[in-house]
């Protein structure tokens, strides 16, 4: 076991919030902090590593993992599964690495109700204005107002959730959110739950208060 037992970080926002954004701003603070990788049921595209970019599983093993507990969070998307393995996200905790999740509210919800869920620190990203929201979804140029719409619908729905996480960042400014990010995360890796050694610490202390007692 490590001194340090880890965290499973959970970034949530409404798209066009800044998540992503700051996952690689995290990451790149500290490059220990692992990308928790899915598992899911759909077919891997040109490109993409099993193990890497994702877990390609077939249906019926998807369901064997969900119903034996080896699925910390998942969900049904457009006909296919997708979830996080319990096993890769727990022998990093227990080596002392941070694992990272940018999953929707009801997978924060999942996670938090896990095995796992007491080394949890959930996080919920806020725009500064729906006003900011949309402007930015539609400067990133990267989808039709079409699915532009859909997305500042379905906004609402995320925001609605905010009050279900250990904490609320308004990301107003990039450089200032950023750094109320790493102030959090270290914080919480000093909570009492995450550091394993300490109740040797304390029983070595008792031990040498009672030699010289």
């Amino acid at each position: 076991m490590s001194q340090r037992r880890g965290l499973l970080i959970i970034l949530s926002s409404p798209s066009g919030a800044g998540k992503s954004t700051l996952s690689r701003a995290l990451r790149d603070w500290d490059p220990t902090i692992r990308f928790s990788v899915s598992a899911t049921t759909r077919s891997p595209r040109p490109g993409e590593i099993d193990g890497q970019d994702y877990h390609f599983l077939t249906e019926d093993q998807f369901k064997r993992d969900v119903a034996s507990g080896e699925m910390l969070e998942h969900a049904h998307v457009f006909g296919n599964f997708y979830g996080s393995p319990k096993g890769p996200v727990q022998a990093a905790i227990d080596a002392g690495q941070d694992v990272l999740f940018d999953i929707d509210w009801q997978g924060a919800q999942q996670i938090r109700n896990s095995a796992l869920g007491a080394h949890t620190l959930s996080i919920f990203i806020l725009p500064p204005s729906i006003t900011e929201l949309h402007r930015r979804l539609v400067s990133r140029d990267q989808d039709s107002p079409d699915v532009i719409a859909r997305r500042m619908q379905k906004s609402w729905d995320e925001i609605s959730h905010w009050d279900g996480y250990d904490f609320v960042l308004v990301n107003d400014d990039l450089t200032k959110t950023t750094a109320d990010l790493k102030t959090i995360v270290t914080a919480t890796r000093l909570r009492r739950l995450q550091q394993p050694a300490l109740m040797d610490h304390v029983r070595n202390l008792q031990l040498e208060f009672e030699d010289l007692t």
